[in-house]
């Protein structure tokens, strides 16, 4: 795809997170088997309904400015999952392996954070006002979701990760 324009990078960046996006519908039912807290293994559940309605989302907008959702498949997200897959794998304490879950699931989110919060500030200047509304509230919804993250790793599992072993 041929960058010549800001609407041409919006669309590159609108197909780069629907990879995003598809690559997590893969992932995540794998971080919530490996949950050990139930709590954590309920939150990696209901992200992934919320990743589905994320996907639904950028179909809509791509849709809207006759666009395919075929692009390349996002590396940067690969290699985080590939990492989150690696955590599932290590032979852990329990409580450890949860937090060692969040840390990889907050590497997630924070990348979701930027690439949303920039093709966001695309679509405004661009004069996709539903562009943008759908893109601030996946960007809201993946805020809260790091913020639950971070709720429960201080509250309970990285305590509990704290006293292992």
């Amino acid at each position: 795809m041929q960058l010549d324009t800001l609407k041409d990078l919006y669309i590159h960046e609108l197909k780069d997170l629907y990879s995003v996006e598809k690559q997590l519908i893969g992932a995540i039912p794998k971080m919530a088997k490996a949950a050990n807290d139930e709590k954590l293994g309920a939150g990696f559940r209901e992200h992934l309904e919320q990743t589905k309605e994320h996907a639904a989302r950028l179909e809509k907008i791509l849709s809207e400015h006759k666009q395919s959702t075929r692009g390349k498949k996002c590396k940067g997200m690969e290699g985080i999952i590939a990492e989150g897959a690696e955590m599932i794998e290590e032979e852990a304490d329990p409580e450890v392996k949860d937090a060692g879950l969040i840390a990889a699931a907050q590497r997630v989110e924070h990348y979701e954070i930027a690439g949303y919060g920039t093709a966001r500030t695309y679509a405004e200047m661009l004069g996709d006002s539903l562009g943008a509304q759908l893109l601030q509230a996946t960007l809201s919804e993946e805020e809260k979701t790091d913020q639950k993250l971070t709720q429960l790793a201080k509250s309970s599992i990285n305590v509990a990760a704290a006293q292992a072993g």
